[in-house]
C-alpha cells in the first residue's frame, strides 16, 4: 500500500494518493455511478494507513470543481476520518483549492472547514 492512482474520468476524480509521502490528492468531478465501488476501496485503504499513523505530518488537496450529495457524504467521512487522526496527535492540512469565481466552492469548502476542530482545513484560490 504505498499509492493509489486512478486517473480522472467523465463522472470520478482523479485520485493521487502517495500513502508513503503522507501526500494525498483528489481533483475533477466526482459523481461515479457506483459511490461504494469507486470508493469503498479509497477509504478502506486511507482508514487502514490513518489508523497507523503516529506523530506525522499529512497533506490533503481537493480540486474537485463539482461532486454530488453522495460524494459529498464521502468528502464528510473521509474530514471526520483525518480530523480523527488529527486529534490522536498527527499533523493533518487539509487544503480546499477553488476557483475565484466559484462561489460555491467557495461554501461547500467552508461549510467542510467548520466541522473539523483537530485538523488545519485552509481555502485555496485558484485562478482559471
Amino acid at each position: 500500500m504505498t499509492t493509489i492512482k486512478l486517473p480522472a474520468t467523465d463522472r470520478s476524480p482523479e485520485i493521487d494518493f502517495d500513502f508513503g509521502a503522507n501526500r494525498f490528492k483528489m481533483s475533477g468531478e466526482s459523481y461515479p455511478e457506483n459511490i461504494t465501488e469507486f470508493y469503498g476501496p479509497v477509504i478502506g485503504q486511507l482508514e487502514q494507513h490513518l489508523s497507523g499513523l503516529s506523530d506525522a505530518d499529512l497533506v490533503f488537496e481537493f480540486e474537485l470543481i463539482y461532486f454530488n450529495s453522495s460524494s459529498a457524504k464521502v468528502l464528510m467521512n473521509m474530514f471526520e476520518k483525518l480530523d480523527e487522526a488529527a486529534s490522536r496527535g498527527n499533523r493533518i492540512t487539509i487544503n480546499w483549492c477553488h476557483d475565484e469565481d466559484d462561489d460555491n466552492m467557495q461554501e461547500l469548502g467552508e461549510e467542510f472547514g467548520e466541522d473539523l476542530e483537530h485538523a488545519k482545513f485552509n481555502l485555496v484560490v485558484t485562478s482559471a
